[in-house]
């Protein structure tokens, strides 16, 4: 790995020897680095070096454009852009990327974030704790490669100490290995030490709409970046403050992405999330005495004899057993999709190749 500069302007904003590397063929052609902090339609802004410092440029993306939903640039990617800052011309590799399943009836996935070293989930305690969506954000943050975290905002609204403390206790049963915060924008409590967990990375914040991401967002950058607005009170859901993913310098070091809430949150290729999520669940099935043991009316079911004895909560067995079956479905779905485009492809071939044939044959003139 060639030598790093730690006074490099893009420092700031997650840039080390690693990209440096990636990014090494790119400055052999007179391209300069940038990070990509907003994408919109066809464009995007990105942050880039301008002497010691950095400034923001909207460059044109057609040339980086492709129709894999996948490789679409999102914020958070780095690339490499002319000096002018005119246009992209090629992105970096992607260390991580927050993907999740559109709900479209192709079957795409669609990246949120990418180049992201912690995934903070956040979780209104204005409502009722929803368990279940928060193992599936989770199982997203594990397989997008990033280390989850997940903060439970609006802790001043919830009535005493105690009621927070099983409130914290209930989050962590369902987020084996995650760190679990509470914190309240509107108090000051528990921003600093969120503040402190963040610095120096990339972070991404993820929820749902209402969950007070953009309040949270505010508070960690120091200022009024974001806009915010009030609740419903009749169910505690906001409406989309955010409507882009948006990349904020924090003061401590390190950046935020801020995104739209999300109302769905498929799962897209995610067994190995299911699995970090569930970890309790998987340690257990080492113990089954079926090495397929598919944990539902098996003897010598090791998970089953845990539900029975009250270790393990029939609402995690329950919730596993979903988010199971969701991503197999996802899979088989894309694999449909990916063999009809195989076939259709294939079809055109041969039309094209009779087409050339009858050509030569004199049938067409």
């Amino acid at each position: 790995m060639s030598e790093f500069p730690t006074a490099h302007p893009l420092t700031a904003y997650g840039w080390d020897a690693g990209f440096a590397d990636s990014f090494a063929p790119h400055a052999a052609d007179g391209l300069v680095p940038g990070r990509i902090v907003r994408v919109d339609r066809g464009r995007c802004d990105l942050v880039v070096p301008d002497g010691d410092g950095v400034r923001t440029v909207l460059a044109d993306t057609a040339l980086v454009t492709t129709g894999d939903p996948l490789n679409i640039m999102c914020t958070g990617d780095w690339a490499a852009v002319d000096p002018a800052g005119r246009y992209v011309r090629a992105l970096l590799p992607r260390r991580t990327a927050f993907v999740r399943s559109t709900s479209s009836k192709r079957s795409e996935g669609q990246v949120l974030a990418a180049n992201v070293d912690h995934a903070v989930v956040a979780v209104s305690l204005a409502v009722e704790l929803d368990l279940g969506r928060i193992e599936r954000f989770l199982t997203l943050a594990w397989e997008s490669g990033a280390v989850p975290l997940v903060v439970l905002t609006k802790a001043d609204l919830v009535p005493g100490p105690d009621v927070l403390g099983h409130l914290i206790a209930d989050t962590e049963a369902a987020s084996p290995g995650v760190q679990v915060l509470a914190v309240s924008a509107e108090t000051g409590e528990g921003v600093d030490v969120l503040a402190a967990v963040l610095a120096g990375g990339t972070s991404v914040l993820l929820g749902q709409s209402g969950a007070g991401k953009s309040t949270l967002a505010n508070a960690l950058v120091g200022e009024d970046v974001q806009a915010v607005q009030a609740a419903r009170d009749r169910d505690g859901k906001g409406r989309h403050t955010t409507t882009t993913r948006n990349l904020l310098p924090l003061p401590g070091g390190g950046v935020l992405i801020d995104t739209p809430g999300l109302r769905g949150v498929g799962l897209w290729d995610a067994e190995g999330g299911v699995a970090q999520t569930f970890s309790e669940i998987e340690a257990l099935a080492e113990d089954c005495r079926f090495h397929d043991c598919g944990h539902d009316a098996e003897p010598g079911c090791a998970v089953l004899e845990a539900v029975a004895g009250g270790a393990l909560p029939q609402r995690r067995l329950d919730s596993y057993r979903k988010l199971l079956r969701e991503n197999a479905h996802i899979a088989a779905r894309t694999d449909a999709r990916l063999r009809a485009e195989m076939r259709r492809e294939w079809k055109l071939k041969i039309t094209a190749g009779r087409h050339i044939a009858a050509h030569k044959r004199g049938d067409i003139r």
